[in-house]
């Protein structure tokens, strides 16, 4: 029998998404709760598999992990997991083929990126991120790992404009490692004229001394990653003990959000 769980958690508590020795990860601390119950022995195993390895202070809305369950099929509940979880919280579960993998099945992933308006020039955002939609050479918007295919396609790189501040949205099938960030950061110069478009278009042509340096992690949340086929299913009290977790962290960052912007207007 294999399971998946669809996953949120706030990535600045998490030394990243991937199992690293004596730091704290996503992927270790689910691990630990899923062999503690009993469900799997180990990561090995269990053949346990994620869908995006985010990096340290990435959040995500919705990633998925899958495993092979060894015993206790009943303790596979957001409501249970939730329950012994820190951090990071189940929001749903699924039965899946045997040969499920979670990146591999994925037909497209989502990332927001928030950016506070530092008074952009919107016109010049929305021209650059239509630049980055395609398929297209993204060396020089990412760091790129040995033998890694740097040609990637973006469906969808949106511009979203809220009350104070800026969402970045981009879809595509995958990404590749600081892909979404230092997209994002090429966006936000271009907004502040420090960037025109025509060199965005250069430097995907290849044309570049330089890349441009990743946005902060923090402001990066992977919102969505789409199956076919495939439903999670959530249980009320444990989408309840995540809702109340989340509120919490909500309010403490909007506490000192007010705070600091009655310093600024003082100032």
């Amino acid at each position: 029998m294999r399971m998946a769980l669809r996953i949120a958690y706030d990535g600045t508590a998490f030394y990243g998404f991937q199992r690293q020795p004596d730091v704290r990860t996503v992927e270790g601390e689910l691990i630990k709760v899923l062999s503690k119950l009993g469900v799997i022995e180990n990561a090995e195993s269990s053949n346990f598999k994620g869908a995006s390895r985010t990096d340290r202070g990435v959040s995500a809305f919705f990633n998925v992990v899958s495993f092979d369950v060894s015993a206790k099929p009943h303790l596979i509940r957001a409501e249970v997991l939730n329950h012994h979880l820190r951090d990071a919280w189940v929001l749903g579960v699924a039965e899946v083929p045997d040969d499920f993998h979670p990146r591999f099945w994925a037909k497209s992933k989502t990332y927001r990126y928030y950016l506070i308006d530092e008074g952009f020039r919107e016109e010049a955002m929305i021209d650059c991120a239509r630049i980055f939609t395609g398929t297209h050479d993204f060396s020089a918007f990412a760091r790129l790992e040995p033998g890694k295919d740097p040609v990637r396609e973006l469906t969808r790189v949106e511009i979203n404009r809220r009350h104070g501040y800026y969402v970045v949205e981009l879809e595509g099938k995958s990404f590749l490692w600081e892909m979404a960030r230092r997209i994002v950061n090429a966006i936000r110069l271009c907004g502040l004229g420090l960037m025109e478009p025509g060199e965005v278009e250069g430097m995907l042509a290849g044309n570049y001394g330089k890349k441009v340096p990743p946005a902060r992690p923090e402001g990066l949340i992977l919102w969505n990653i789409t199956y076919e086929g495939i439903e999670f299913k959530g249980d009320e009290r444990g989408l309840n003990k995540a809702k109340r977790d989340i509120f919490e962290r909500y309010s403490r960052a909007l506490t000192r959000a007010a705070l600091f912007g009655d310093v600024l207007i003082e100032l």
